[in-house]
């Protein structure tokens, strides 16, 4: 398949109400219009970012991961995002990817964020995955990783970087320059979908959900500041040729993650 396309949705999301925020990502992706292959929700969409995972965690046969496979059979497109998830009693950020099939794969964030006490109640991730879709090579990633170049290096020769977020206003500068140096680096399209509205803890979220191409070239993005669907298309031809002209993968050192 040449061309993947993909709606980004950025949304405030109702704290700890996994109900509220599935009815309203219901009517959210009813509203898209277009036909797209794939829908990518934020960091933790069910939730907010919450450290009461003993509260709120669900399951991989729980009612989030169904209402997610019953989207990618109604709408014939593949769902992603990140959920709190209790398997054999340890916590986890699990990154969730459901194929139109209902066949689900999943990624568990490695870098847990330490200043919010994210490691002390989540279990960290080991394994890095390759997600293949349409032709299309992904890798899924969740939010703390994105300050991790080693961790996203493509030494698997995928096509897309995928990170879902919640990221703070504060720091919304290095969200952007991260972005844009990962697709630059690993010669990739790379996405970056991230919340908006203002959490429990007070902490506020501004958006920035944006798409680079493999140039570091910014193709598309949200409103800043509110609930918005950014539809982008990514072309495999873009790829083969920056790498073909660019064969700077080629070139990378040889080393090993421990």
């Amino acid at each position: 398949m040449q061309h993947l396309k993909i709606a980004l949705i950025q949304a405030d999301l109702v704290w700890q109400n996994a109900k509220q925020n599935r009815i309203k990502f219901s009517k959210k992706i009813n509203n898209i219009t277009e036909t797209v292959d794939l829908i990518v929700l934020p960091e933790m969409f069910t939730t907010g970012f919450s450290m009461q995972p003993q509260k709120i965690a669900e399951y991989m046969v729980g009612d989030t991961v169904k209402w997610m496979q019953q989207i990618a059979s109604e709408k014939k497109t593949a769902i992603c995002g990140s959920l709190i998830i209790s398997e054999n009693k340890n916590f986890y950020n699990r990154f969730i990817f459901v194929h139109p099939s209902g066949k689900i794969e999943y990624y568990n964030k490695r870098h847990l964020f330490t200043l919010a006490g994210e490691h002390t109640v989540y279990t960290p991730g080991k394994e890095k995955i390759i997600i293949e879709y349409k032709g299309w090579k992904i890798c899924p990633l969740v939010c703390y990783d994105l300050r991790f170049p080693v961790w996203a290096r493509n030494v698997e020769n995928y096509d897309v970087l995928m990170y879902v977020a919640n990221w703070p206003k504060p720091r919304i500068s290095a969200w952007d320059t991260l972005l844009k140096a990962r697709s630059i680096e690993n010669m990739c399209y790379t996405i970056g979908v991230n919340r908006v509205g203002i959490d429990t803890n007070n902490l506020e979220y501004n958006g920035h959900t944006a798409a680079y191409n493999c140039l570091g070239e910014q193709v598309a993005k949200t409103q800043e500041n509110t609930e918005d669907i950014v539809i982008v298309s990514l072309e495999k031809n873009h790829i083969s040729e920056i790498r073909t002209k660019l064969n700077f993968l080629s070139d990378k050192d040889i080393f090993e993650i421990t």
